[in-house]
């Protein structure tokens, strides 16, 4: 199978919030996605401050683009985790340096949508917004790895 190509444009930026992306103490962090007013009007944004969530697309903007490995690794480099493949990860060591995070949507102001627990830093490229459904959340019993539990036990604490 061959590799395909696109070309995908940010509609919005992250605007503060944190400067350096950090592994935990995400909770409660306060940030704007300022989406893009030359290519949008407020419009874009009507009905969505009738959501408490939001699902947001972004590309990891800070990453080395050296710093992969898309074999298997212990998460955060923890040795008394076990080695995972590329695909059971969801940091920011991807090819397409894409993430994703459900945050909660604070309020909406023209095309500033402030939210908290986003985690993504200043500056980060917004690929995609979208209003998050209930419906589309896991459908039957849902299952993880012991060490993730660990792993993100404190990723939405405040921090200190």
């Amino acid at each position: 199978m061959a590799a395909e190509s696109y070309t995908v444009e940010s509609i919005a930026h992250v605007v503060g919030g944190r400067v350096e992306p950090t592994d935990d103490f995400w909770g409660g962090t306060p940030a704007i996605i300022r989406i893009d007013d030359t290519r949008f009007t407020a419009d874009a944004t009507k009905g969505l401050d009738e959501f408490s969530h939001l699902e947001i697309v972004f590309r990891f903007h800070l990453t080395d683009p050296t710093d992969l490995n898309l074999g298997a690794r212990r998460p955060r480099d923890n040795p008394d985790w076990p080695e995972v493949g590329i695909f059971g990860h969801r940091n920011m060591r991807r090819i397409n340096w894409l993430g994703v995070s459900r945050c909660r949507l604070i309020k909406v102001d023209g095309l500033d949508l402030h939210v908290e627990e986003l985690d993504a830093v200043d500056g980060t490229p917004v690929l995609d917004i979208k209003p998050w459904f209930v419906e589309f959340g896991p459908r039957g019993p849902v299952h993880q790895a012991s060490w993730t539990t660990q792993m993100l036990g404190r990723y939405f604490e405040r921090p200190e």
